[in-house]
């Protein structure tokens, strides 16, 4: 394996559209919510330590997750699991894994990846990291993977393209014209029907070099306060810097401070069955169902006339349902979650309506 490649996984997020399965103290990239045994956590390093030495694997999480992360990745040195006092959006914990990279490798190139997405096509998937990693050792390009949409998705972000192929580039390989946020249905079919637009996985390759270059550029100020504790990293003192720096740092995400910026921003697109299993419906999608359209998680669960929906319920509890189409059915610890499928998109509104009604401790 080549020793200048590194994997950065933010692991950080809460996961609040598959609430209440996914709650603020376990969300859903520490659980096995597929059912295959391990973790959305455990899988996205799985996928990885394939292509990437494990010791240049790191783990930028909030700090109230940290035990999760060594009980789940025993393999981990401290220097690899980066803890965030707060949230602070993807920008800034980029800016963090970046000069803990810098101490260790100025020549690093390094894919940043979400901890809790779908790959069901693992060796194309790998085989176009590592194309795109060969790329990004060689030159001062931002790439993003971007995925060819197979319908007018409104749940992604879109990337449009140049259609013109690139004269001694891969044949997968555009120059970026424009971010887009997730469209209404008639903009995604626009989207769709153009063949200009890819959706947006959030995974981005490029070397210590461009990404740091980019950041002085486009985002001095996170540069600047990340750069100024090279003298405490992998220091006792770390922690408490990260704590005050922290405080201070804006939030905002890589997408809209960076990408949407910089100049030499390419993607590399594909098709290698992927998800960013951000909703209940994205996890139906690639789940094996009944002969009546259903996911059912949970043994006591006895269904009359349920057709087409989801239930997720626990295993020591005896379930009955009747006349459901087209629902969502989640209960997990003090929480029952019933809704419709279509409109699971409000569910970030419920989470919220039952923080403020009733507090923290049930989302």
């Amino acid at each position: 394996m080549n020793q200048n490649h590194y994997c950065v996984i933010m692991a950080g997020g809460i996961g609040s559209r598959f609430w209440p399965l996914s709650r603020i103290s376990k969300p859903k990239q520490f659980l096995d919510i597929l059912g295959t045994g391990r973790t959305l956590l455990q899988s996205t390093y799985d996928r990885f330590i394939e292509i990437i030495p494990k010791e240049n694997i790191i783990i930028v999480t909030n700090a109230m997750y940290r035990d999760f992360v060594f009980e789940q990745l025993p393999d981990m040195t401290p220097h690899q699991v980066l803890l965030e006092p707060m949230r602070k959006n993807t920008a800034p914990c980029i800016a963090y894994a970046n000069y803990k990279i810098k101490l260790n490798n100025s020549d690093a190139v390094i894919v940043v990846t979400p901890a809790d997405h779908l790959i069901l096509k693992q060796e194309l998937f790998l085989n176009g990291i590592k194309q795109a990693l060969d790329i990004a050792s060689t030159e001062n390009v931002l790439l993003t993977l971007g995925i060819k949409p197979n319908r007018p998705e409104t749940g992604y972000g879109y990337i449009q393209a140049n259609t013109k192929k690139l004269s001694g580039r891969p044949d997968n390989m555009r120059k970026v014209k424009t971010f887009t946020e997730k469209p209404d249905q008639e903009l995604a079919r626009v989207f769709y029907e153009s063949g200009e637009f890819y959706w947006n996985s959030g995974i981005f390759i490029w070397s210590l070099e461009a990404i740091t270059n980019a950041f002085k550029q486009h985002l001095p100020d996170v540069d600047s306060i990340f750069a100024s504790g090279m003298d405490v990293y992998n220091t006792p003192g770390e922690q408490k810097f990260i704590s005050q720096i922290y405080a201070t740092c804006k939030s905002i995400s890589v997408d809209y401070g960076i990408m949407e910026k910089a100049e030499d921003v390419y993607v590399f697109f594909s098709d290698f069955g992927w998800s960013d299993l951000g909703t209940w419906g994205s996890l139906y999608d690639h789940s094996s169902r009944d002969g009546e359209g259903n996911m059912v998680s949970g043994r006591n669960a006895f269904l009359y006339d349920v057709r087409n929906s989801i239930v997720n319920v626990p295993e020591n509890k005896i379930v009955v349902l009747q006349g459901l189409d087209d629902y969502i059915v989640v209960e997990s610890g003090n929480v029952l979650l019933v809704c419709r499928k279509e409109d699971e998109q409000r569910i970030k509104q419920f989470v919220n309506d039952v923080k403020i009604e009733k507090g923290e401790e049930h989302v």
